[in-house]
């Protein structure tokens, strides 16, 4: 039940707003001080007032926005930030939550000491909305209710998900019950959730799982559009059991927990195959489990469907139609120049050529192309892979990473000799990569002579198109400076910023490429042999058309696809 302080509150702000006559505030005043009950219930059950009226007049009255929480879909893990016993207490239920930034439902937003136990308990800062105590008290019975229920439901649902489960000798541990984590003991919790974890991520479209163990709790985290978010925690007891049951599944050794270890499994769901990749790592409270998620069904083939500027989809094309030569994409891990190499290659697959890859490990498995997985240990490194690559008369040659001088100089050898060779390296931009090849021992005649296109790739996150707000508060001057152009500003601009709903991930919903592309012409090739720095490669490759990175995240923006802040963010450290 509200406190009298919140029935003195809300006495004044219907008495100064006028919503109902000051004859029916004092008659439900008086029937609550009789019947023991709030102000506000008093008013909706007696209809003297409509409760969705009653919650805008308090919002607009202290200029908090309201909620209607028959709308919302509450999530399990927003519901833990607060226990059900403490959001019943005090009459408050968790929304959503972005960073360290809680949004909770409360009905009385009066009463401050309250708040700040809520903040200290939560660790959170608070943001609040508006709503009543009876819709918030009947909303916890059912949110969490549903909840445990749906978590119950979803986990058992999983029983038909069949996983290749890869069999190791371990030594006995009396702390550890090898029958339930290797699924011996039908309906076994631990097994059950290992796999709602990674068929929910999978569902979501997630490219890697965290589980981490700290004191008290073991947190489960999911990384969804490049950026990681919080989804369970499941029992610190559990912890052992978790890591156990993915080792046993990727052949580690459940026995050894002092040094980090890498593994793989494969699963299949609903009919198609998943591939899995696995590191774990000890740590103060346990070892932490990395699981990468390589679903072949979420990749997209064709260079038409990946979103890349007009530009830069010509120059690819055009690329890849060369008969010999190198083509490099560039970015940091996760940037998506795999996927961009996978494409290329899908587009020029022919059976009259022998097309090979070399890759660490294969990522995704193409019909028609001949992979070959890196296996250091055994003496299958890149330059080992490509020297014999070499004698198996390849047409096309795909090359998963540049990593040395050896690998190098045997891929710009095979470029050299009629071979067309697509490879990635770690750098900003585009300019970048021909004087990292430089700098690694490559002689600049070699550069100029093999590489044919150089592009630079980042992946931004698309605006969520259900909540998407219009961003009208920008400066020119401040835009100009970030890579707006003049021109950009002869037309009305509808650019829009981020707000985050339960349907996207703090205001985003999926990936978009961003592609800059440097095809290699006679200026360009002049300057490399002549030592041109970066910034001068850059500079000039600009004046003659090429698209900055930076460049096309702006007209990205321009279109409404994405916000200033991500062009900011994943442009960083590019042009």
């Amino acid at each position: 039940m509200a406190t009298s302080q919140y029935d003195r509150q809300l006495r004044k702000i219907l008495q100064r707003g006028q919503y109902i006559p000051p004859e029916k505030i004092d008659e439900a005043a008086n029937l609550a001080t009789q019947e023991n009950k709030s102000l506000a219930q008093v008013l909706v059950e007696r209809r003297i007032m409509e409760e969705r009226d009653l919650i805008r007049a308090i919002a607009k009255e202290i200029k908090l926005p309201p909620i209607d929480l028959t709308r919302i879909r509450f999530e399990e893990a927003i519901l833990e930030c607060i226990p059900q016993d403490l959001a019943s207490y005090y009459q408050v239920i968790p929304i959503s939550k972005i960073g360290n930034l809680l949004t909770i439902a409360v009905a009385n937003p009066f009463d401050i000491v309250k708040l700040d136990e809520l903040k200290i308990v939560s660790g959170c800062e608070l943001r609040m909305v508006i709503s009543t105590e009876m819709t918030i008290k009947e909303t916890i019975s059912q949110a969490y209710d549903k909840s445990a229920k749906q978590m119950e439901e979803f986990m058992d649902s999983l029983g038909d998900i069949s996983g290749s489960l890869e069999q190791v000798e371990v030594e006995e541990d009396e702390d550890i019950d090898l029958a339930e984590i290797t699924g011996e003991k039908e309906g076994s919790p631990v097994v059950k959730l290992v796999n709602m974890i990674i068929f929910q991520a999978i569902k979501d479209k997630v490219s890697d799982i965290h589980i981490e163990p700290f004191e008290k709790r073991i947190r489960v985290r999911y990384r969804q559009d490049g950026v990681l978010k919080e989804t369970i925690n499941p029992p610190k007891r559990m912890h052992n059991s978790i890591v156990s049951r993915i080792k046993i599944m990727s052949g580690l050794d459940i026995a050894e927990k002092r040094i980090p270890q890498d593994g793989k499994f494969q699963l299949r769901v609903e009919g198609r195959q998943v591939d899995f990749r696995v590191s774990t790592l000890p740590m103060i409270h346990g070892e932490k489990v990395v699981l990468r998620i390589l679903d072949s069904s979420s990749l997209a083939l064709s260079l038409d469907t990946l979103g890349f500027e007009e530009k830069a989809l010509n120059d690819i094309r055009t690329a890849i139609k060369n008969p010999y030569g190198m083509i490099l994409v560039t970015g940091p891990t996760g940037s998506g120049k795999t996927t961009t190499l996978y494409s290329s290659l899908r587009e020029i697959l022919s059976v009259q050529d022998n097309v090979i890859t070399v890759e660490d490990p294969v990522e995704y498995q193409i019909e028609g192309v001949n992979q070959v997985p890196i296996n250091d240990k055994r003496g299958l490194t890149f330059a080992a892979a490509l020297r014999s690559i070499l004698r198996q008369d390849p047409d096309k040659i795909m090359i998963g990473e540049l990593r040395d001088l050896e690998t190098i100089e045997i891929a710009v050898k095979a470029a050299l000799t009629g071979h067309l060779v697509l490879s990635t390296l770690h750098t900003n931009s585009a300019a970048a990569s021909i004087t990292r090849m430089i700098d690694m021992g490559v002689d600049p005649f070699l550069v100029s002579s093999t590489v044919i296109l150089v592009a630079a790739q980042r992946l931004g996150r698309r605006l969520c198109q259900e909540c998407k707000q219009p961003w009208e508060d920008w400066d020119k001057e401040e835009l100009l400076r970030q890579g707006w152009l003049e021109e950009d500003f002869e037309k009305e601009l509808h650019m829009f910023k981020p707000i985050g709903c339960n349907r996207c991930v703090f205001g985003f919903k999926g990936r978009f490429p961003i592609l800059e592309t440097l095809p290699m012409n006679t200026e360009i090739r002049k300057m490399i042999l002549a030592g041109a720095s970066e910034i001068d490669i850059h500079e000039r490759a600009v004046e003659m058309g090429m698209q900055s990175l930076r460049r096309v995240a702006v007209l990205n923006v321009i279109k409404g696809v994405t916000s200033i802040e991500e062009v900011l963010r994943v442009t960083a450290g590019g042009h």
